[in-house]
C-alpha cells in the first residue's frame, strides 16, 4: 500500500468497484480498501436487479446470475394476487444475483484494470488538511498507514462512518430506516421464475415481504418493516418467522441475514472538498423497495468520471466536484428517487383496507407497463376516493 494516490475509495461494494474501475481505466492511480476480509460477504441484500439496469454496466454472466425472472406477483393483505407478466412488469422482472460472486467479479475487473485493492483494511479516520479531506488512516493486519489522496470516495454503505467523520451529517431518522431480515431457504414450493411481494400491516408494517427465487425450490425469503414499527416481540425477524411458518412450514433455513436500509431522502449534498459520497453511504437507495445495486453502480461510475475530470483540471474542491451531485440528481434515477420518496410517504401510512382497494384496482387496469408513474396516474383516475391520500403525488404526474 503506497502513501499517495490520485483516488482513495473506502468500501468494496458495487459503488466502490465501479468508481475504481472507471477511474483507473482513465489513468488515475487508485487504492480501494474494504474493511471485511472478503468481498461480497456478508450479503445484506435480496440480490434482485432489473435486466435493463444491469446491462447498462456489463453483460449478464451465468456464473453470477442465479435466476432469470420472468414474472412478478403482488399479494394484497386479503390474499388477492395480481400477476405482472413480462410485457408490463418492467424492472420488477430481472435477475436474481449471487452477490458473493457478483461483487467479487466487479472488484476483479477493477483490479485487472490496475486498481490496488486491499481487504481487511479499515479506514479509521480521515486525514484532514485545512479543513478538507486529504486521505485516510488505514488499519490493516495490525499496522497503521496514512494514505493520502487528491480525492476520497466514501462508498462504505449504510453505516457511512467515513463521511460522518469528515463532517457530513449522515444521520437517518429511525422512521426512515427499514429494518430487514432474510432467510435463504431450500425445500420450498415456489415458481422459480416469479418474484412475489406481500403487502399489509399484518405481515410487514410500513414495508413488504419478498420471495426472490435462486433456483428450483431455493429462494431469498425476507421482509423489511419501518424502523418505528420494530420492538420486542415484533421485530423484523419475528414477522419473518411467522410468515415462513405459515407459508413454508417444511422449508429448510440455510442462512440468516439481518440488516437495515435507508428509505429517506438522499443527503442534501454528496460532495465536499476533495470528497464524493456514493450509493448507500449517500442514502441513494430506492425509498419504496430499498433496492440499491443499480444506484450504487451508477453513482460509483459517475464519481469515477468526475474524479478524472477534476484531477485533469487540477481542482478537486467542492465546486469542481459538484457536477457529480448535479448530474445524478438530474438523471432518471435521481428523479425516480424524489418521486418514490413521495410515494413511500403515502403508501406506508395506508390501512390494509386501502391497500386491498389499490391492488384490486391495479388488477383491473389495462396497463401497457407497470411503473410507479403510470400506477399513480391510473389510481387517481380509477379511484377518486384515494385522491386525498395521493394528493402529494400529483406533482409527479
Amino acid at each position: 500500500m503506497k502513501r499517495q494516490y490520485d483516488l482513495l475509495i473506502i468500501g468494496g461494494g458495487p459503488g466502490g468497484a465501479l468508481a475504481a474501475k472507471t477511474a483507473v481505466e482513465k489513468g488515475l492511480s487508485v487504492c480501494l480498501v474494504e474493511k471485511r476480509p472478503a468481498i461480497g460477504v456478508p450479503v445484506r441484500c435480496a440480490e434482485g436487479i432489473g435486466k435493463e439496469l444491469l446491462t447498462d454496466f456489463l453483460p449478464p454472466d451465468p456464473k453470477w446470475i442465479c435466476t432469470d425472472i420472468e414474472r412478478a406477483e403482488l399479494i394484497a393483505p386479503d390474499g388477492f394476487s395480481m400477476l405482472l407478466e413480462p410485457r408490463m412488469a418492467g424492472n420488477e422482472v430481472g435477475y436474481i444475483l449471487d452477490r458473493k460472486v457478483f461483487d467479487r467479479e466487479l472488484i476483479w475487473k477493477a483490479a485487472e484494470a490496475g486498481a490496488e485493492t486491499y481487504v481487511k483494511a479499515r479506514a479509521t479516520a480521515p486525514i484532514m488538511k485545512d479543513g478538507a479531506v486529504a486521505g485516510a488512516v488505514i488499519e490493516q493486519h495490525g499496522k497503521i498507514y496514512d494514505v493520502h489522496a487528491d480525492i476520497v470516495i466514501a462508498a462504505d454503505g449504510i453505516e457511512s462512518k467515513f463521511a460522518r467523520w469528515a463532517g457530513i451529517n449522515t444521520t437517518v431518522p429511525l422512521r426512515e430506516i427499514e429494518t430487514c431480515a432474510q432467510y435463504l431457504m431450500t425445500g420450498i414450493d415456489i415458481d422459480s421464475q416469479k418474484t412475489s411481494f406481500f403487502l399489509g400491516n399484518e405481515v410487514a408494517p410500513a414495508g413488504y415481504v419478498w420471495i426472490f427465487p435462486k433456483g428450483d425450490g431455493i429462494a431469498n425469503v425476507g421482509l423489511g418493516i419501518g424502523g418505528g414499527k420494530s420492538g420486542a416481540g415484533h421485530r423484523a425477524k419475528d414477522y419473518l418467522d411467522r410468515f415462513v411458518s405459515r407459508m413454508f412450514p417444511d422449508g429448510k433455513i440455510i442462512e440468516l441475514i439481518i440488516g437495515g436500509v435507508s428509505i429517506c431522502k438522499p443527503l442534501p449534498c454528496t460532495v465536499a472538498d476533495n470528497m464524493m459520497i456514493v450509493g448507500d453511504a449517500a442514502r441513494i437507495s430506492d425509498p419504496i423497495t430499498g433496492g440499491g445495486i443499480y444506484n450504487a453502480m451508477y453513482t460509483g461510475r459517475l464519481a469515477g468520471e468526475t474524479a478524472v475530470n477534476a484531477i485533469e483540471l487540477g481542482n478537486t474542491k467542492k465546486a469542481s466536484l459538484m457536477p457529480y451531485d448535479s448530474e445524478w440528481r438530474a438523471s432518471k434515477m435521481g428523479k425516480a428517487l424524489d418521486r418514490n420518496y413521495a410515494v413511500k410517504e403515502v403508501f406506508t401510512k395506508l390501512s390494509d383496507e386501502k391497500l386491498n382497494t389499490i391492488i384490486h384496482s391495479i388488477a383491473k387496469l389495462n396497463l401497457e407497463e407497470f411503473s410507479t408513474l403510470t400506477l399513480i396516474t391510473e389510481l387517481i383516475r380509477a379511484n377518486p376516493s384515494l385522491l386525498l391520500e395521493l394528493k402529494h403525488l400529483r406533482s409527479f404526474l
